[in-house]
């Protein structure tokens, strides 16, 4: 099985790290020069034209900037083979614009990844196209499992699959820095708010996974009445983290959507 990646850059090179750490053969399309180079002298990565990777692989992870997509599918439609798949991870690209670019026997799957791919620990949200069969379905996850863990939505839920997956990364990697910086004011050594900030939030999504149990079930299990944890609970609700956060997530939402609105 050989997979396509056609740019490599944030999320796509996220993906080539995912896929490559388990072996997997990868052809890598990019503009420079310097960085064909770079790739070309990675294992299990070989850097190479569009159509001559568009008519080696099974797979095509597409991942260049979105108004880039119609181009790019112009140029490969030519050499695809019959029965490959075309993943597109590119953000606002409906199924409709990949199966106007298409031919007839190659199917679609419209992708969001998530950038904790690099260490296999990312969520992609796959919304596949009619011509996908639940064998093609079950390659594309099984490649993907290199990432991390993928899920199947129904493609008008992928914009605000976006804000709670896609984009959610960001926002914790927010509440980090806030809290290291807070950390760092209340006297501790950056150093040392850091590695206690990160390991706060991988042992909570850990005991989240692991557990099974509900947020506040396990919220409630750390706080003691009247205790620090409900006092720096109640500063949070006091200064609105709930609003906020559902702010923020219409807010990812309504933009992934085109801006019109909820879907």
């Amino acid at each position: 099985m050989t997979t396509a990646i056609y740019g490599v850059g944030s999320m796509g090179g996220a993906i080539l790290d995912g896929l490559v750490a388990r072996g997997h053969e990868v052809l890598a399309v990019v503009r420079r020069a310097e960085q064909a180079a770079e790739l070309d002298a990675r294992p299990h990565v070989r850097a190479v034209e569009a159509a001559e990777a568009a008519a080696e692989a099974d797979v095509h992870v597409v991942t260049v900037k979105p108004y880039g997509v119609a181009d790019l599918l112009a140029s490969l439609s030519p050499h695809l083979r019959p029965g490959s798949v075309v993943v597109s991870a590119a953000l606002g690209i409906t199924l409709d614009d990949l199966r106007a670019g298409l031919p007839e026997q190659v199917a679609a799957v419209r992708a969001m990844p998530s950038t904790p791919a690099r260490v296999g620990e990312g969520m992609t949200v796959l919304s596949p196209d009619d011509r996908v069969t639940d064998e093609r379905l079950a390659t594309v996850r099984d490649l993907l499992a290199a990432t991390g863990r993928t899920m199947v939505l129904p493609e008008a839920q992928q914009p605000a699959a976006t804000a709670l997956s896609g984009s959610a990364p960001a926002y914790l990697f927010l509440v980090v820095e806030a809290m290291v910086d807070a950390g760092v004011a209340e006297g501790l050594p950056r150093a040392t708010a850091r590695e206690l900030a990160v390991q706060a939030v991988v042992g909570a999504g850990a005991l989240l996974r692991e557990t099974g149990a509900e947020p506040g079930e396990l919220r409630a299990q750390v706080t003691s009445p009247g205790g620090s944890t409900a006092a720096a609970l109640a500063a949070l609700e006091r200064h609105g983290l709930r609003h906020t956060m559902a702010e923020a997530v219409r807010a990812c939402t309504d933009r992934a959507s085109g801006g019109t609105g909820r879907p």
